[in-house]
């Protein structure tokens, strides 16, 4: 029943995504491919990942990922800023385009969270959270994200 329960949620985060996703194609928005979206949270998730790291987290090569990243770059939703300490090493950040793109699910997330702090007790909410943050941490150890990333996702 509970593996049930949790695909149900799942699965209407990811359908609201979808519908919303689909409603900004028909008025002509929307111009990532669906890799290029999948691509687009891993570096969202990771923070501000390197390529190489990017390559290594998703499991690519470096030249597929700096394939990918160039893309997304050239589409407006990834710039590349040189690191301070190492003059040859470019991390990829996100741009506003991308974070307004993002907000499609995360305003969802937002407004289901709200609706859940309104049914639930403050000590219940707090359960969940605590139930929650241990499955990210520690059942779920094959998503290695950087400490840094966990603590921004909330997570």
């Amino acid at each position: 029943m509970l593996e049930q329960a949790f695909n149900r949620v799942y699965s209407k985060f990811k359908l609201h995504f979808y519908q919303e996703i689909f409603r900004r194609f028909q008025d002509r928005e929307a111009s990532l491919t669906t890799v290029e979206t999948f691509c687009m949270e891993s570096i969202q998730a990771l923070g501000s990942p390197t390529i190489n790291e990017f390559a290594s987290f998703m499991r690519i090569s470096p030249p597929n990922a700096a394939y990918k990243v160039n893309s997304l770059v050239k589409k407006g939703y990834v710039r590349k800023v040189q690191s301070a300490s190492d003059r040859r090493e470019y991390h990829l950040e996100v741009t506003q385009k991308y974070i307004d793109y993002y907000n499609i699910s995360s305003s969802y997330i937002k407004t289901v969270m709200d609706r859940l702090t309104t049914r639930f007790t403050p000590e219940e909410c707090e359960k969940l959270e605590e139930m929650l943050q241990i499955v990210s941490r520690e059942l779920m150890p094959e998503v290695g994200l950087p400490p840094e990333a966990e603590g921004e996702n909330g997570a």
